[in-house]
């Protein structure tokens, strides 16, 4: 282990920091400058700030030809009110970090440490903290950064804790391993009227109890299946907050999955299909806009066999678990631009699951998965 107990605390008061200060997309300012102070005593590491909005990088050059590799984690928080009695629980209300993006921060701070101890070889490692994982803009505006072109890698790895798996154990498979997914919002517009008199408006009542049914039932399959398709309402809303206005407007949000990119258009086009008929149908204006847009994730080959040989190495066990899973990752972006690949870092059987407000990172993961990569690092780099 390339971490003394004195850097596994300080690494835990690290994370516990992170934690009690949120930020939720978009909005990893304070996140991002705690990186920075953390990493900047590491005088090995160039550091690029403000990567596709609060992205940080750090990068370990040998000066030596040879590849890069890019190892990612996630800046952000969520918009979810924690529930917790830790004496590092959330400061602000409304957001905590309820997913693990705190822990997978510091396990990228523990190879910083290691790195600027025992540098590479030859070649490059790019520590990547990236913005906005969570509404699924993050990886895309980090790539579209010109500054990218500078850190551009060759193979990138990631890794995600998981709950429900047994903890210190690890999932992981060639192939799809997160499903491709996007928000749907639907907008029907009537006319409102007094609730004396609902028939000299138009309201979009009767379309929208008739709309949320039929949209989910669009969902077919599981995976593996290439034909999954999943969509789920998760939010909807109709007329004013009073009780003297029938109803002229109605909103309804479903999120869409589909196992992989390809399958996600068709569903799309059946989703839009079935809004217009029905807005046609009660004499509605429909307007219909995506947020929140996922590609999937697809471990290459190649990268997950050199993962396979740390885990090996590290003595961490590891089968293909319950992969795919239907969550998206806003990971899978990276792999137009390089072969990736990510793991699955069990949290615990009975660990309160991810985007619970009762959910908080086990700090016993961060020296399991920075040996990991660390491994990889090595085998690759020397």
């Amino acid at each position: 282990m390339f971490l003394s107990n004195r850097d596994i605390l300080e690494l835990q008061a690290f994370r516990h920091d992170l934690h009690r200060h949120p930020e939720v997309s978009g909005e990893e300012r304070e996140t991002a400058q705690r990186i920075v102070e953390a990493i900047r005593p590491l005088a090995t590491a160039r550091i690029l700030t403000g990567l596709g909005g609060h992205g940080v990088a750090a990068v370990f050059d040998a000066g030596v030809p040879g590849p890069t590799l890019l190892i990612r984690a996630e800046l952000d928080a969520l918009p979810i009110e924690e529930v917790s009695a830790a004496d590092h629980r959330s400061t602000v209300r409304g957001k905590g970090h309820l997913c693990g993006h705190d822990g997978h921060s510091t396990i990228l701070l523990a190879l910083a440490t290691g790195l600027s101890r025992a540098p590479v070889a030859r070649g490059r490692v790019v520590l990547l903290w990236q913005p906005a994982e969570e509404d699924g803009t993050g990886a895309a505006a980090v790539l579209a950064d010109p500054r990218f072109a500078e850190i551009r890698p060759d193979v990138a790895y990631a890794l995600h804790n998981m709950p429900g798996l047994a903890f210190g154990t690890v999932a992981l498979k060639s192939g799809p391993v997160n499903c491709a997914s996007r928000g749907m919002k639907i907008r029907l517009s009537g006319k409102t009227a007094h609730a004396s008199q609902p028939e000299t408006g138009l309201s979009p009542m009767a379309a929208v109890s008739q709309l949320m049914p039929a949209l989910t039932a669009l969902s077919r399959g599981a995976p593996p299946a290439i034909d999954f398709t999943l969509a789920t309402v998760t939010h909807a809303s109709l007329g004013e907050q009073a009780f003297g206005i029938a109803p002229g407007d109605a909103e309804i949000w479903v999120t869409l999955r589909t196992l992989v990119d390809d399958g996600m258009a068709d569903l799309c086009a059946t989703a839009e299909d079935l809004a217009a008929a029905t807005a046609r149908d009660a004499g509605l204006q429909l307007a219909i806009s995506y947020h929140d847009i996922f590609l999937h994730c697809e471990n290459a080959p190649d990268a997950v066999a050199h993962l396979e040989a740390a885990l090996a190495a590290e003595n961490v066990p590891f089968d293909e678990g319950d992969l795919p899973m239907r969550a998206s990752e806003d990971f899978g972006r990276l792999r137009s631009v390089c072969p990736s690949a990510m793991f699955f870092l069990g949290a615990g059987e009975k660990h309160p699951a991810l985007h619970n407000p009762d959910y908080d990172y086990p700090d016993e993961l961060t020296g399991i998965g920075a040996r990991v990569f660390m491994s990889v690092i090595q085998q690759t780099l020397g």
